[in-house]
């Protein structure tokens, strides 16, 4: 029998709880109890970065809980994001907005998750994640890999100018202005961005198209693909090897550590370095123009042939990123900002990741 296409007025009321209307195996289910605790252990963190006194603001709980959907969600602005929690019964649970609880202002929303910058909790929110990770027996403690990707800037090539010259004058389209670059050399000693001074012109290869870019690196653990670490630094042509070697001095290492590499880590200097920290270097050789800094005493192990498969894993961290968590090209400008964020995303991967291992050993 078909059913009935009226326009009467619906119910005013609902007696069904939100709790029931989200699937008991969706997900987002298995994830809030473990972002809840979390948050719980960064209380006092969040307690440090507001008043006694005056209006309450968003609670930080609920602002990294909004912030987390808008990652594993790929939502690219925060109006959106705003408009999603303003119907979606699934984001409202999450966050933990009753039905009739108004939305925040978008801005309101944007100068709020300021606060969170300045208290680097992103940072101790990762740290939190990476530390649950590691009591569950989910990391390894020995054998790492590092590697670096390029995250486009929020910035155009025709912010790209001279620092030298004087400020040129109004253009004829303020939204869109007509710029003649053709034939002219630039680089980053002589030209920097107007939008994002942080910006750096780098390319991805041979013969592709240079553009505005930082780099994102990541420590990963080999033995489920974890992230252990990650920053965002300006591009250049040494800053892989750079940051990898700061994020590997950072930790506490023990006896017998590896660090898996691709061939843009096969140089003399920066095989040197790591030696120098205690850790064997499992670094792809890279015989192309050269002899490789890796000879026989590191190959001839097992351990440098596993090391070789594993950390292609890295990669996945990058497409998960890049597809999903918002980093193939970044809405944010200067490092710090972009580093805030890139650290969050990560945490977001990690939080899946355990939410997928955890699942298979039940």
């Amino acid at each position: 029998m078909r059913g009935d296409d009226r326009e009467d007025q619906g119910a005013m009321w609902s007696y069904v709880p939100m709790e029931r209307r989200i699937p008991a195996d969706h997900p987002l289910r298995a994830m809030r109890p473990l972002v809840d605790a979390l948050l719980r252990e960064l209380s006092p963190r969040f307690d440090e970065l507001y008043s006694r006194v005056g209006r309450p603001s968003i609670a930080p709980e609920k602002l990294l809980r909004a912030l987390l959907l808008q990652v594993l969600y790929t939502i690219r602005s925060e109006r959106l994001l705003m408009e999603q929690l303003d119907y979606n019964l699934l984001f409202r649970w999450f966050v933990g907005l009753e039905m009739d609880d108004p939305v925040w202002n978008a801005t309101v929303f944007t100068k709020n998750r300021e606060r969170l910058l300045g208290g680097e909790i992103a940072r101790a929110f990762f740290d939190r994640v990476v530390a649950e990770a590691r009591e569950r027996g989910l990391l390894s403690d020995e054998h790492f890999t590092i590697d670096g990707t390029l995250v486009e800037a929020w910035a155009s090539l025709k912010s790209f100018q001279r620092k030298d010259t004087p400020p040129p004058p109004p253009p004829d389209d303020p939204g869109n202005p007509t710029v003649n670059f053709h034939g002219e050399r630039r680089s980053n000693a002589t030209h920097a961005s107007t939008t994002d001074p942080d910006a750096r012109l780098a390319r991805k290869g041979h013969g592709q198209e240079a553009k505005l870019f930082y780099t994102g690196h990541v420590l990963m653990e080999n033995r489920n693909g974890l992230a252990v670490d990650g920053c965002v630094r300006r591009a250049s042509g040494h800053a892989e090897r750079a940051a990898a070697l700061e994020l590997l001095g950072a930790r506490d290492r023990g006896a017998g550590v590896t660090l898996g590499a691709d061939k843009g880590y096969d140089t003399r200097d920066f095989v040197a370095a790591v030696r120098l920290l205690g850790v064997t270097p499992h670094v792809a050789q890279n015989t192309t123009h050269r002899a490789s800094a890796i000879d026989g005493r590191t190959t001839r192990h097992p351990g440098y042939a596993v090391s070789q498969r594993r950390r292609k894993r890295v990669e996945e961290i990058f497409g998960w990123l890049k597809t999903i968590g918002l980093m193939r090209k970044t809405r944010y400008r200067g490092t710090r900002r972009v580093d805030w964020m890139f650290t969050f995303a990560l945490a977001a991967y990690n939080l899946v990741r355990i939410r997928n291992l955890t699942a298979q050993t039940v």
